[in-house]
């Protein structure tokens, strides 16, 4: 239930400017009715030279009170007084902006740079809930109880997750949070430094560092929607950041055979990992003449290093074994951007259409 007040009071943090201390502030001083200054730094992380300013933001906002005694003592105000006229007046903005709003067209490719936090947290909002069968992200303990109930609802929808949970020393313990009711398979990585990224499908994406999300850092996020580009960031969570962090929990709900893949790390995992003969129906390129091409037939053999920097299979097609390769492969014959597997026979790829 704190988890759910906390992560309402982000969004509404996210729309009226409140910062991280000011929520901290805010929900402390709700749950006791009045506190001082003292108190407020010693059942919050915010450091007590902040706690002056912090207070001070919440009362021009009308959320507390200030009563200037000795000590200071900083008294709530009731929620239904502090949001009821803004709530009002929303509806009414809402209303009267919903009567000019024309829906904009999405670009078919695009790189975008974003400096706002509410921004940022909308994509990867968007990404996640966008995702039809591959989503990849590096989240924080925060962020992965924000969007909780969207990453469940896409494992229900037989989307593939995995999720990255960093800094890992903040992560749920396994035996508190069922991992496998939002992730495939869950790792967390130590260090501040992981970015936060998410990517739905190979394709659409968003990278940004822990500082985008703190109030007193600089902020940026790099959109890429719909873009080429965007395999940069699957590549670089798949070889630098997936590698070097420790599992904490796998084999979450199976998907039905045939899969549909946009990473081929992926694909050869899963031949890698079940018994049985897979066949594949590939769409990509030829890495000589840069032609659309399609390839199908059994997967004969395959290529994996445990680092991720090389994965491949061979199909025996009817004119003969291909090779196939990753997103700019060059070793291989043909680079795959799509990848079906089946178990019973070639999968019919009008039916993923």
């Amino acid at each position: 239930m704190v988890d759910d007040l906390r992560t309402t009071m982000e969004r509404v943090g996210d729309r009226f400017n409140l910062g991280e201390y000011e929520i901290e502030a805010y929900l402390a001083v709700l749950e006791h009715g009045q506190l001082t200054a003292s108190e407020i730094a010693d059942r919050t992380d915010i450091p007590q030279p902040r706690v002056y300013d912090t207070v001070r933001s919440l009362s021009d906002r009308g959320l507390v009170e200030l009563r200037e005694s000795r000590p200071m003592k900083v008294v709530a105000v009731d929620p239904d007084d502090a949001f009821g006229s803004i709530q009002s007046s929303l509806d009414e903005l809402v209303t009267e902006l919903e009567a000019r709003y024309t829906a904009p067209a999405r670009d078919t490719e695009a790189v975008t740079l974003v400096k706002s936090r509410s921004t940022i947290l909308r994509y990867i909002e968007e990404i996640i809930e966008t995702a039809e069968y591959e989503l990849v992200l590096s989240l924080t303990p925060d962020l992965l109880r924000r969007f909780r109930d969207d990453l469940a609802a896409q494992i229900d929808a037989g989307v593939s997750i995995d999720l990255l949970v960093t800094p890992a020393s903040r992560a749920p313990n396994p035996s508190e949070f069922d991992y496998l009711d939002v992730a495939t398979v869950a790792r967390a990585r130590r260090g501040i430094t992981t970015p936060v990224l998410a990517v739905a499908d190979g394709d659409y994406s968003i990278y940004a560092t822990q500082d985008a999300l703190r109030d007193d850092r600089d902020r940026y996020g790099v959109i890429f929607n719909r873009s080429a580009l965007g395999f940069l960031v699957s590549g670089f969570f798949g070889t630098v950041l997936w590698t070097t962090a420790e599992t904490l929990a796998a084999d979450g709900k199976r998907r039905p055979f045939p899969r549909r893949y946009a990473s081929i790390r992926r694909a050869v995992k899963d031949v890698r990992e079940l018994e049985g003969p897979f066949y594949a129906s590939v769409s990509g390129r030829d890495v000589e003449t840069g032609e659309t091409v399609v390839v199908e037939g059994r997967v004969e053999t395959y290529t994996f290093e445990e680092s991720e920097e090389v994965a491949s299979f061979v199909i025996e097609t009817a004119d003969g074994p291909v090779d196939v390769g990753g997103l700019v492969a060059a070793l291989e014959s043909v680079e795959a951007q799509e990848i079906l597997l089946g178990r019973e026979g070639v999968p019919d790829r009008s039916a993923f259409e």
